[in-house]
């Protein structure tokens, strides 16, 4: 309390005894006994609306002893189970959270971790991931500035998360409490699997697999994959104590379209622990592509076999060169190219497309007959004369429908096309424009248009096989001007129209994995639904167990987490209530329980962070000797901590209470003495 403040409480007192005597001894001359109280009463009730007005800060001081934490950590996951660790786990914690000594010296903490990190003192060792980073991660939130050590009840076995050794730092020291055999079984493993989720029809696909082992002498494994009874690769794969690993590459064939779930599996005449780790699924969607395309030329050009080569470049195109009246069905076709049509002989080609509606790739030059183009299609109108010019490509990097590079078009030879104006009209976009030599015409070269549902692309200009030239000529390569053109092709292939219910998911999942599905619901002006209602029924096939859920809504989407379906197939369709417009679809959870895939503690592992940290290794049975050690440490002390509370006084309720009750009795006191 500062001295101005004491100065004032000094004047209050004098203020109130003043203005009392004044009122109750220097008025009234004769004092009776009920005159006192009343002064007293007036006193109290002055000088406590005095010291409000003041309001001065109480300060307290207190002190209480403050514990160096000792978190206790304590491994969920289904792998102590596993390892047959789970009784040691609880009868060492239960050894360290009631030792009466440790409790007085720290301030003992229950922690358990499996994929999230949580205080909790129950164990049920069903977690399906270990995240040894999330413990780290943890316990610098919890306690920040602070030198304290862990225990840390683990196998070392961590599945998912950064490298855990390094995430702890070295500030406080950890002491690992090893569970689990550490004698060195024998032991084979499908450790990883690299593959992709994807694969196209009648192509070969890359399975990459490492193999590990664990034993004291040498052997030779037999690695195969297989589909079903069918066996699609097998090869021997030695091992000794000194090659604990190796790396096989095999190509398997996509011969089925659809999902195709594969097996790999390792195996040997020598006996095992553990040969749930010997095998792991894996699948592969294998999707058919196959695009047939159709260039309609009634002139020869060398842009022809240029946009052939180029093409057929992805193994899942196939080009027909044809004429006009040579075509029988459009049906056979995914993709009309239309090479500088006129009113002649491509009029009944564009009266069938009518019917079919194939997306069209019209490219144009000095030969188009552009009076027909401007009646063919509203997307392009063409105003023309019979003067030849050369246009060189502008890249827009505007252009959104697609992902695409630039290629280096900048410094790609011109395009000749007939001179005159060309206007877009509608729902158009131009991924290059056109330029005569350094001057922009603002007219498009390249240009692609969507509308209900149907796709075209225009290319203003002849001698396209000038651009693969230069291309290759640049890059040693026609790789990327390909995939260029490929783009185009994809962009033409793909038909699909913009949905009002979109929904996300893989076609499988390894059991274990988070297994989201996300939608998104857009209204009729295809903007994203923030109302919408939606949710998902999913049905095993084998069982027909049926179970549903409602989607949550995020920022942009509405997810449902779907984690804890046993491995099978299933069934789902996602409806949103208010419109009932459904989807509808299908996926596959994989068995694979990456907690069953260790067979021995990660000793090496837990060592490492022990000397990392400078702390000490244990084991369930040295219980008293880590309470020893953490007891005799001198760097954990207790600390007694001051703490001062600071109040101001008009928070204190009683003085208010004190102050109305003393007017209370005043007025009442002098009522019934009739001095008012």
């Amino acid at each position: 309390m500062t001295t101005s403040t004491v100065l004032l409480i000094l004047l209050s007192i004098g203020i109130a005894a003043g203005l009392s005597y004044y009122q109750y001894f220097y008025k009234a001359r004769n004092t009776p006994k009920v005159s006192r109280f009343l002064a007293l009463l007036r006193f109290v009730s002055i000088f406590g609306i005095l010291l409000l007005l003041i309001n001065p800060i109480v300060s307290r001081k207190t002190f209480e002893i403050v514990k160096t934490p000792l978190p206790i950590v304590v491994d969920n996951s289904a792998s102590i189970k596993d390892l047959k660790a789970d009784q040691a786990v609880r009868d060492i914690y239960s050894q360290l959270i009631q030792d009466k000594a440790l409790q007085e010296k720290f301030d003992v903490q229950s922690y358990r971790f499996d994929a999230a990190f949580e205080a909790d003192a129950t164990f049920d060792f069903k977690g399906r991931q270990t995240n040894l980073d999330q413990v780290a991660q943890g316990l610098k939130s919890l306690h920040k500035n602070v030198v304290f050590p862990t225990v840390l009840i683990t196998d070392g076995n961590q599945t998912s998360g950064s490298d855990f050794v390094y995430s702890f730092g070295t500030a406080n020291k950890v002491f690992p409490v090893v569970a689990g055999d550490t004698t060195t079984n024998l032991d084979l493993r499908v450790a990883q699997l690299n593959v992709n989720k994807y694969a196209f029809h009648k192509n070969k696909f890359p399975v990459e697999v490492f193999l590990q082992y664990a034993g004291t002498k040498s052997i030779t494994a037999n690695f195969k994959i297989s589909q079903g009874n069918q066996v699609l690769s097998t090869q021997s794969v030695s091992f000794s104590p000194t090659k604990k690993s190796a790396m096989v590459n095999v190509l398997l064939p996509a011969d089925k379209v659809g999902l195709q779930v594969f097996k790999a599996s390792i195996t040997s005449k020598e006996t095992e622990k553990n040969t749930y780790n010997n095998t792991k699924n894996f699948a592969v969607e294998v999707i058919d592509q196959k695009t047939n395309i159709a260039i309609v030329a009634a002139i020869s050009h060398p842009d022809l076999g240029a946009l052939k080569r180029a093409i057929e470049s992805n193994a899942q195109r196939k080009v027909m060169i044809v004429k006009p009246n040579e075509i029988k069905d459009l049906a056979d076709y995914n993709v009309l190219i239309m090479y500088q049509p006129n009113a002649a002989e491509f009029r009944s080609v564009y009266q069938a497309n009518k019917a079919v509606g194939i997306n069209t790739f019209t490219i144009t030059g000095p030969s188009t007959d552009f009076a027909f183009m401007n009646q063919t299609q509203n997307n392009l109108v063409f105003r023309m004369s019979g003067q030849r010019e050369d246009y060189l490509p502008n890249y827009e990097s505007q252009f959104n429908l697609f992902a695409l590079d630039d290629i280096g078009f900048g410094q790609l030879p011109p395009l000749q096309h007939a001179y005159g104006t060309v206007a877009t009209s509608g729902n158009v976009s131009v991924l290059l424009s056109s330029r005569i030599r350094n001057i922009d015409t603002g007219a498009p070269l390249l240009a692609f248009a969507e509308n209900q549902g149907k796709r075209s692309a225009f290319l203003l200009g002849e001698n396209i096989w000038k651009w693969r030239m230069e291309s290759h000529v640049e890059n040693k390569s026609y790789e990327k001007f390909d995939v260029f053109v490929d783009k185009i092709i994809q962009f033409l292939a793909s038909n699909n129209a913009r949905k009002s219910l979109v929904v996300e998911h893989e076609r499988f999942y390894n059991s274990g994995d988070a297994l989201e599905i996300s939608a998104q619901y857009f209204n009729k002006n295809y903007e994203f639904d923030e109302k919408a209602r939606l949710t998902i029924a999913v049905t095993n096939k084998a069982t027909k167990q049926a179970k549903r859920y409602d989607l949550l809504k995020t920022n942009n989407a509405y997810k449902v987490n779907l984690d804890g379906l046993a491995a099978g197939q299933y069934q789902f369709t996602v409806k949103e209530l208010n419109s009932n417009t459904s989807y509808s679809g299908y996926f596959e959870v994989l068995d694979f329980d990456i907690e069953k895939q260790f067979v021995n503690p990660d000793l090496t592992q837990l060592k490492q962070l022990a000397s990392q940290t400078q702390g000490q290794v244990f084991y369930p049975n040295q219980a008293q000797n880590l309470i020893k050690v953490l007891l005799e440490n001198d760097n954990y002390k207790a600390v007694e901590k001051a703490i001062v509370k600071k109040t101001p006084l008009i928070d204190w309720v009683w003085l208010l209470v004190i102050v109305a009750l003393s007017l209370s009795a005043e007025w009442f006191l002098r009522k019934y003495n009739g001095m008012l």
